[in-house]
């Protein structure tokens, strides 16, 4: 014979398969990485007591202020992200939570990752220095550009690159003695492409020093999503856009573009 079960009752036995669901989705991983604002570094300078840039076969010239490329930090892609790690990144400005596949576009073991990465900066530095002796006019055949960055994989330091060596090369100052970061792909063409991760690189960037930011221009409305103060964003699409506008700036003659 079966009991009568009250109203309450009757809604605390049914409450309990939801319970048990919501208690697995809380566990259970999710396909998403939490991103914080990385590591950055002036391609102007040295990393590990070595010159990140280093040129043969041309005169270079002294630099004053520095070039900041800049990158994010985001949870691996076999770290056990669950829906409590995913509600809190959307609620704290300082992290992101972002798709695992645009972070690790190529899959999930971590030796091939960082295989893929070092590949993508190999290339982004090959199509940089292309990109900078182009601007210039000087041959690749004539000029050797060694750049060295440990640590760092992804294409997206591509124009701090080519800005870096048009500055050591090309007379007149760049910075004119700021600090400026940014992120970008470059062709060997000289087009900037976006990169991702930006609002994540522009805290970066203004923690180390930076006062002004060059963006892809794509991705303005992101930058400005959550800008920090005393940071001034630079919209660029190609390298010789971004040449001009840092001209523009240091010199306080011709317009600098904004977003």
């Amino acid at each position: 014979m079966l009991s009568r079960l009250t109203r309450p009752q009757a809604l605390a036995v049914c409450a309990l398969p939801v319970v048990a669901l919501l208690a697995t989705a809380a566990l259970a991983p999710l396909p998403f990485s939490v991103a914080q604002p990385g590591l950055t570094a002036d391609v102007l300078g040295e990393n590990r007591g070595e010159p990140v840039i280093t040129i043969k076969g041309a005169p270079t010239h002294e630099t004053s202020g520095q070039l900041r490329m800049t990158t994010i930090e985001a949870t691996g892609p076999d770290a056990g992200v669950h829906l409590g790690d995913v509600i809190g990144g959307w609620f704290d400005t300082d992290r992101a939570v972002m798709p695992r596949d645009a972070v690790y576009p190529s899959g999930d073991d971590v030796q091939e990752i960082e295989q893929y990465n070092e590949e993508q900066m190999r290339e982004s530095q090959d199509t940089a220095a292309t990109a900078a002796l182009d601007h210039l006019n000087l041959d690749p055949a004539d000029v050797d550009v060694d750049l060295r960055l440990e640590d760092v994989g992804g294409p997206s330091a591509g124009l701090l690159f080519s800005l870096g060596i048009i500055d050591k090369l090309a007379a007149g100052d760049l910075t004119g003695g700021k600090v400026v970061a940014g992120t970008g792909t470059i062709t060997t063409g000289g087009k900037v492409g976006p990169v991702g991760g930006v609002p994540l690189k522009t805290q970066a960037a203004r923690r180390d020093g930076a006062t002004v930011f060059l963006v892809p221009k794509a991705e303005c409305s992101d930058a400005q999503a959550e800008l920090p103060k005393g940071l001034r964003l630079i919209p660029v699409t190609t390298l010789d856009g971004a040449v001009d506008a840092l001209d523009a700036l240091r010199s306080g003659k011709g317009e600098v573009p904004t977003c």
